[in-house]
């Protein structure tokens, strides 16, 4: 969990202090009259345990400042605007969460992306990217509506053919032999990356698995117009402002492209992938 994730909740947590303190009522006075346990009341004022909109609500009414809510919900969701576990995210299916990237990548212009482990998104094919989300919604135990995430991230893909719009992407190398799907998918996929890697909205680096770098390979991430980072962990997806964290993601992006290849170079790291799954 980010540093800055549990300075936020920890924050929430005071101003939920505050309120109970306020008015007059213990933990255990509060916790009976919600119904719930009172390691809750302490959990959520310590920062310990992140609440819901429906725990906020119920707050402000146990409290007696019902006009509380919404700014209580206010700092939940700027909380959450950092840091957005996959859980919770998943919960409300994958179209919500392709659809959101997508308003994104909507109102950017210039992208600049790492992966180390898949081929991104933006260049997948509906094969390869069903494989992806399916076995990371294992992984999270939500395996419904995945057909609609496929769909809204294939939409994604339009911004390859709309003047204005500049796709600088990193790729390790490793990333373009990993089996998440079969080896005729990954074939096609391979084939796909070639197809987009002439396309002149894209910039297409490859980090070879030897070369020397300055900085080693870390969690996949993109930064939107100098102005947004997401990255993505196992357990979590950040969305990023703050302009030091940018300023940061920047300087790595530029950093490893410093050891990547492009042009025929790259070309020939992809179609030695290419020959490397033809062996399989």
């Amino acid at each position: 969990m980010s540093t800055d994730f549990q300075q936020a909740r920890r924050a929430l947590g005071a101003r939920l202090h505050e309120l109970r303190a306020g008015s007059g009522m213990t933990t255990r006075e509060l916790a009976g009259r919600l119904g719930w346990a009172p390691s809750k009341i302490s959990k959520l004022e310590n920062g310990k345990q992140t609440a819901t909109d429906a725990d906020l609500d119920a707050w402000a009414k146990g409290v007696g400042k019902p006009d509380t809510a919404e700014e209580l919900k206010g700092r939940l969701r700027g909380l959450e605007s950092t840091y957005r576990s996959w859980r919770r995210q998943l919960a409300g299916g994958h179209r919500a969460v392709q659809d959101a990237l997508g308003d994104q990548h909507a109102r950017s212009s210039t992208f600049q992306g790492f992966t180390n482990s898949v081929v991104p998104g933006v260049f997948q094919t509906p094969d390869y990217a069903r494989s992806v989300l399916a076995r990371y919604a294992e992984l999270h135990g939500v395996t419904r509506d995945i057909e609609d995430g496929v769909r809204s991230r294939m939409r994604r893909q339009e911004g390859l053919y709309l003047p204005g719009k500049l796709y600088r992407v990193l790729i390790w190398e490793a990333a373009l032999n990993v089996l998440i799907c079969p080896p005729e998918v990954l074939r096609a996929q391979i084939d796909r990356l070639l197809s987009v890697a002439g396309l002149d909205t894209v910039e297409l680096g490859i980090v070879p698995l030897a070369t020397p770098v300055k900085i080693a390979a870390g969690d996949d991430f993109w930064v939107l117009d100098g102005r947004l980072v997401i990255a993505e962990t196992w357990h979590a997806e950040m969305w990023l402002d703050a302009p030091e964290d940018v300023a940061l993601y920047g300087k790595v992006w530029d950093t490893l492209a410093q050891s990547a290849l492009y042009g025929r170079q790259a070309h020939r790291l992809i179609m030695r992938a290419r020959a490397n799954i033809d062996l399989l």
